[in-house]
């Protein structure tokens, strides 16, 4: 997956002119906050250079991980076309480019943003995105400025620089603002999907349909040290290559997200947890499925149909599963 035409091209702009070393060890900086998920009281981005570092080495990523999960939203919400969009959190704007690419009809969008640099660095980018887009200086792990709800309200890769205790208080501002659905992504590790499995006990609570990924509202099937998130391959611009020290012309963002809506969705009856194993005349796949149980489930060439859909299967897709399916045991 790569950035959107008119998003690199401007990318590229705001970097020309910064020395490569320069670049590399801010990210190097910048990239150590996120790994360790520091919490000192700082903003992760608090000048112009990280802002761009931020840019040249995680934002190719976070685009592949929200675009990934808003496009399971789509699968499972076929009907679900939003004009308005409010993002907390908007970093330099990845999910209303990300939305933008997914959502045709998205006409507008409020962008919430604590940082200076990386709220100017957006706003720039956001000029050639072909969306109505107001920004508002706000942290929203605080509080949110008074809004009326949009269609899409969205988190993206924000939970983790806040304690536990402010996921609650957080979610439930947001999903007030919610007219349909809501979307929080995090990263793909432990602790991120601890803090999705939070997020998803709240809005079930509250009272939601779980739109993606699961095919359920049921407890988590899934057991420590287990645990479930997805992975997408991101090509690698020249610039993000260097400044990441990198060889290979790819890097794998593995991320964890819930949707959730105030309308009924048609999630698949299964999800596929993890790289699916094939061989020849067999198909392995760890799924999560409509029944609540997670398991691996083998498929042969006496499945028929079924079996050219696992074939075909990558982690994270959604499999169309007839009832004696998900109860066959192999």
């Amino acid at each position: 997956m790569e950035l959107p035409a008119p998003l690199r091209a401007a990318v590229d702009r705001m970097l020309d002119g910064i020395a490569l070393e320069t670049l590399t060890k801010a990210g190097a900086r910048l990239s150590d906050r996120y790994r360790r998920e520091v919490r000192d009281g700082r903003l992760h981005i608090d000048d112009v250079l990280a802002a761009k570092a931020y840019l040249a080495t995680r934002l190719p990523a976070t685009f592949a991980a929200v675009r990934a999960a808003l496009e399971m939203v789509a699968d499972a919400s076929p009907d679900f076309s939003p004009r308005t969009l409010i993002d907390a959190g908007s970093g330099p704007g990845t999910v209303l480019w990300a939305a933008a690419d997914c959502w045709d009809d998205l006409e507008s969008a409020r962008m919430i943003e604590a940082s200076d640099a990386i709220r100017d660095l957006g706003e720039t980018l956001s000029t050639h995105a072909a969306v109505d887009v107001e920004w508002l200086k706000a942290d929203v792990t605080l509080s949110l400025p008074s809004l009326a709800p949009a269609d899409l309200v969205t988190l993206s890769y924000v939970l983790d620089e806040v304690p536990q205790a402010s996921i609650a208080p957080i979610v439930t501002q947001l999903w007030a603002l919610t007219s349909h659905t809501l979307v929080i992504i995090e990263p793909g590790t432990t602790a991120g999907w601890q803090r999705i499995l939070a997020a998803r006990r709240l809005l079930v609570e509250a009272g939601a349909h779980l739109v993606a990924p699961c095919p359920h509202a049921a407890d988590c099937p899934i057991v420590t040290p287990d645990w479930c998130h997805f992975s997408r391959r991101v090509a690698r611009s020249r610039v993000h290559r260097l400044a990441k020290q990198a060889e290979v012309p790819w890097e794998d963002e593995k991320y964890i997200f819930i949707a959730a809506s105030r309308h009924a969705a048609e999630p698949p009856a299964a999800r596929v947890l993890a790289p699916p194993r094939a061989s020849s005349g067999v198909a392995r796949l760890k799924l999560c499925r409509a029944d609540g149980t997670a398991r691996e489930q083998t498929f042969s060439r006496r499945d028929g149909d079924v079996f050219k859909q696992a074939r075909r299967a990558d982690w994270g897709d959604g499999l169309n599963l007839a009832e004696g399916d998900q109860t066959d045991g192999r």
